[in-house]
């Protein structure tokens, strides 16, 4: 636990080292990044264990959605990062000429990486890379409701880094507010859009960027051309990983009525071939994170006409995957976004009646589309505004590294991951460097050239 009183003695360290130039040696970057995969792998075990005390994680899931997720990063960060580092040369203008003109990228200073409680090791570690591989140096707090991953990541960042380079801060609501109310170089929050206003509304006291990573009601659009089985897989994956506490994970579905029956169906099978009949006892079923939010979760469910699901039990903060028969739009379910193992299915006959769904709604983290017609296809991703989605599948862009990972809107500001981190975490420079050997007088007082001519000079530019 951080004293309040500790906090702007911590940024005006890290500001101090930040003054000093040595970030912005790539060698050093690099060597930091290494020593980071390093210690990570060197405690993998151990990770996966504080997510399991602290969620009852699967150990699969612990390992591909957040360690190797992590080191995939890293990976890609230590290869790359002396060529994203190189100035970028791009095309001069005609005015300028002779000139050579160039893009550099400049660090922001001292970030503040504020994580969440889902993905608490992976949403922590893959920002700080990209504030790190861009020559920032960073505080970070991680969410004091998985304080069996936070403590083990604050143990990595304190036996991997200086603390006026990395550190982290725990605690809880106070100590967020505590550090808000400092003046940072930029602010990245991953959260819920409640939270996310309260941060930018802070960051705009200093006129500081920001990068919110919200979510939303992601809708999952399921025509009467889908493959039914692959589709219930697909969804069933993406929806109920991590027990369904997952911003990108399907919040609704909105399928064909015609094949509305035969789709509850196999999704019913693919979740007892997935976890078993007796869904608690599986190894393979996350639980809810924290009382609070079980709670939200089982007030959600009443009144609810239930087509699979809704056992539960407190004491493990356990909730059975749910499917839920035609809610009503203003019905708690369908209110906010779910973040559980609850799936709330609704029915559509025409295109119009998608429209007057998703209508009631902000731009979501994400849409899904499962369909056999391209013209279907293309037409619901053109049409509506999200910040990524996939057609076919469902949570599996975020695996591409060359993807941009963000929200619009109220789901989100900005988008990172790969390169896209890199440039986030930058400020993008231009610059101009001209040649002496000649000087067109044309510019210089007194002006002599003919107004007319002037008019043609959008021409040069």
């Amino acid at each position: 636990m951080t004293h309040f009183l500790m906090i702007p003695q911590i940024l005006e360290q890290q500001r101090d080292f930040f003054s000093k130039g040595t970030t912005k040696n790539i060698t050093f970057r690099k060597k930091a990044l290494i020593r980071l995969r390093k210690a990570i792998i060197q405690q993998e075990d151990r990770i996966c264990d504080a997510l399991y005390k602290d969620f009852k994680k699967p150990k699969f899931e612990a390992l591909a959605t957040e360690t190797q997720f992590v080191l995939a990063e890293l990976n890609h960060m230590i290869k790359k990062i002396d060529l994203w580092t190189r100035p970028e040369k791009v095309g001069a203008s005609w005015s300028n000429f002779p000139s050579n003109d160039y893009i550099y990228c400049q660090p922001y200073g001292t970030v503040l990486i504020i994580a969440p409680w889902n993905y608490p090791f992976q949403l922590c570690l893959a920002p700080l890379i990209g504030a790190l591989v861009a020559g920032n140096t960073a505080v970070v707090k991680p969410s004091e409701l998985t304080p069996n991953t936070a403590n083990i990541i604050a143990e990595i960042i304190s036996e991997v880094f200086d603390p006026e380079y990395v550190t982290v801060v725990q605690g809880g609501v106070e100590v967020s507010q505590a550090l808000l109310k400092e003046r940072w170089d930029y602010i990245f929050f991953t959260g819920s859009t409640r939270v996310g206003k309260i941060v930018y509304q802070s960051a705009a006291e200093h006129l500081t960027p920001v990068t919110l990573e919200l979510g939303g009601k992601n809708p999952c659009i399921i025509d009467e051309t889908a493959n039914l089985k692959l589709t219930a897989k697909r969804i069933c994956w993406g929806k109920f990983i991590n027990a369904g506490q997952t911003c990108l994970a399907p919040d609704y579905l909105l399928v064909h009525h015609s094949v509305k029956n035969a789709l509850v169906k196999e999704l019913i099978n693919v979740i007892e071939d997935s976890f078993g009949k007796d869904i608690q006892k599986s190894d393979s079923f996350a639980r809810i994170a924290f009382e609070r939010h079980f709670n939200g979760l089982i007030a959600m469910l009443e009144g609810e006409e239930l087509l699979y699901g809704g056992n539960h039990n407190k004491e493990e903060h356990y909730l059975q995957p749910t499917l839920v028969d035609e809610p009503s739009l203003d019905s708690p379910v369908m209110e906010d976004e779910i973040f559980g193992p609850i799936l709330p299915i609704l029915s559509y006959d025409q295109g119009e009646d998608i429209d007057k769904v998703l209508k009631n709604y902000a731009k979501p983290l994400a849409l899904y589309v499962f369909s056999s017609r391209r013209k279907f296809q293309k037409k619901l991703i053109s049409k509506y505004d999200f910040g990524g989605g996939a057609i076919n599948d469902t949570v599996v862009q975020i695996v591409n590294k060359e993807l941009p990972f963000g929200g619009v809107g109220g789901s989100g500001i900005g988008a990172y991951h790969g390169k896209h981190s890199f440039e986030l975490f930058s400020h993008r420079k231009g610059i101009v460097k001209r040649a002496t050997w000649l000087d067109i007088p044309l510019r210089y007082a007194p002006y002599k050239l003919p107004v007319k001519w002037v008019k043609q000079f959008k021409r040069l530019l």
